[in-house]
């Protein structure tokens, strides 16, 4: 058979978008594989999948898929595509609709003609259910790398973050570091793995190591950790610009259980159809 999808990428970060409310499709981690590999499939960091709601009070179900065919929790950047191609193609009239993820529900709000903006829920805390092994919940936490002693904050956006403050994020060891850490036994199911430079309190420099894809062009749950690292530690204000290799997202959180949200561009490179 043939299956429609659409390409579309927030700040680099690329999807293949599969919408199952309109069409028969059984998504498996193979399928998945072969349509993310940049040579012999479609290829993009991660398969979203767009599906009729399971619960009379979302709009949609929204799975997400790692290019390596893991299902996860969480993906920021695909949530902001995922809004726009509902309004693009629009499957629903509203202007703001909620989408259920493996672990919580999310709103997805047009806010311009370019702009998504994401109420990405607020951000979890306590170590078990990042998870992350931990006596207690803090808001720095000092793990060993190689017998050396680092300080991260560990946040939860629906999925795992790791987030440490460097210098210059040119010359921070993002893959070898990454990957350290996200094998690290004190992440049980792996991490996300952030490099943040506080530029001014207004604005942070961010490169992102992801579980099961390494680094991206931008990670917009690894933003919002980020941001809510910062604030939390007092380096900014509530309201930050975050700049990523693929651009910028405006990022706001009021402290405490406040929800984090997220600003920024969402765009449909082109339409297709694969033989399965």
């Amino acid at each position: 058979m043939l299956m429609k999808f659409t390409k579309m990428h927030g700040l680099g970060n690329d999807f293949v978008v599969i919408d199952t409310v309109r069409q028969n499709v059984d998504v498996s981690p193979e399928m998945v594989r072969r349509l993310a590999h940049r040579n012999l499939g479609i290829g993009c960091d991660q398969v979203l999948v767009i599906e009729p709601p399971s619960e009379k009070n979302i709009d949609f179900n929204y799975r997400i898929f790692n290019c390596d065919g893991a299902e996860v929790e969480q993906c920021g950047n695909g949530a902001r595509c995922l809004g726009r191609y509902i309004f693009d193609q629009r499957l629903s009239g509203k202007k703001s609709v909620l989408v259920k993820t493996k672990n919580r529900v999310m709103e997805i709000q047009s806010s311009s003609k370019n702009l998504i903006t994401a109420n990405m829920g607020a951000p979890v805390f306590k170590p078990a259910d990042i998870p992350f092994v931990a006596e207690q919940q803090d808001k720095l936490y000092t793990i060993d790398i190689d017998n050396q002693p680092y300080s991260i904050s560990v946040i939860s956006m629906g999925n795992p973050h790791a987030v440490i403050q460097v210098e210059d994020i040119e010359t921070a060891a993002v893959e070898a570091f990454g990957s350290q850490l996200q094998a690290h036994p004190r992440f049980p199911e792996s991490v996300n793995v952030g490099f943040m430079e506080i530029v001014d309190p207004q604005h942070i420099k961010l490169r992102v190591f992801e579980r099961g894809v390494g680094e991206t062009q931008a990670c917009g749950s690894g933003a919002c950790a980020a941001a809510v690292a910062a604030i939390q530690q007092k380096l900014t204000g509530h309201s930050v610009k975050i700049e990523l290799l693929g651009g910028e997202l405006r990022i706001e959180w009021r402290g405490d259980s406040q929800p984090v949200l997220m600003t920024g561009p969402a765009v449909s490179v082109f339409h297709g159809q694969i033989k399965l």
